[in-house]
C-alpha cells in the first residue's frame, strides 16, 4: 500500500535486521525527540488483520530509546550504549491497513545512566497505544 508521507518524514536512518521486514519505515526529529511512522502493510498485521502489537512495541521501543538517546549528552552517547530496562504499553485501540502510524515520544527524565520516555502511537490522528520506558547504561 501506499500513501501520503506527512511532512518532514523522511526513510528511517537506524536499520535493524529486527526492523528490516517491516520497511519502509520513517523518521523525524521533532522537538528533540525521534518521531517514527509507518503506513502500515499487511506485514505488520496479526492475523485478524491489525497492525501487531508486537510490531507497535518494538517500534515504539525504538522511538523511545532514540529520543532518550538523542536528549543524552554527547559525551555519554559515546561513552556506553543504553538499554530498555523497562517497558509497558497500553493498547487502546487499533490499525489497520493503510493507515498511517506515528510513535510520538516525550523524554520525561535523563539523568545520569538512566532514563524515562513515554510516548503516544496514533493511527491517523487516533490515539490508539500509550507507552513509557526507563533506560539505563549498563555498569562497565
Amino acid at each position: 500500500m501506499t500513501g501520503h508521507i506527512p511532512d518532514g518524514f523522511e526513510r528511517h536512518f537506524r536499520k535493524s535486521p529486527a526492523t528490516d521486514p517491516w520497511e519502509p519505515l520513517y523518521s523525524r526529529r521533532d522537538a528533540g525527540v525521534v518521531q517514527i511512522g509507518l503506513r502500515v502493510r499487511e506485514a505488520h498485521c496479526n492475523g485478524k488483520g491489525f497492525l501487531h502489537g508486537g510490531v507497535l512495541a518494538a517500534l515504539a521501543d525504538n522511538a523511545m530509546g532514540l529520543s532518550w538517546g538523542a536528549a543524552r549528552t554527547p559525551a555519554s552517547q559515546a561513552e556506553r550504549p543504553g538499554v530498555t530496562a523497562a517497558l509497558s504499553i497500553d493498547y487502546l485501540a487499533s490499525a489497520r491497513p493503510g493507515q498511517w502510524v506515528v510513535f510520538e515520544p516525550r523524554v520525561l527524565k535523563t539523568s545520569g545512566s538512566t532514563g524515562v520516555v513515554d510516548a503516544l502511537v496514533r493511527a491517523d490522528g487516533v490515539v490508539i497505544a500509550r507507552a513509557n520506558a526507563t533506560y539505563r547504561v549498563p555498569a562497565a
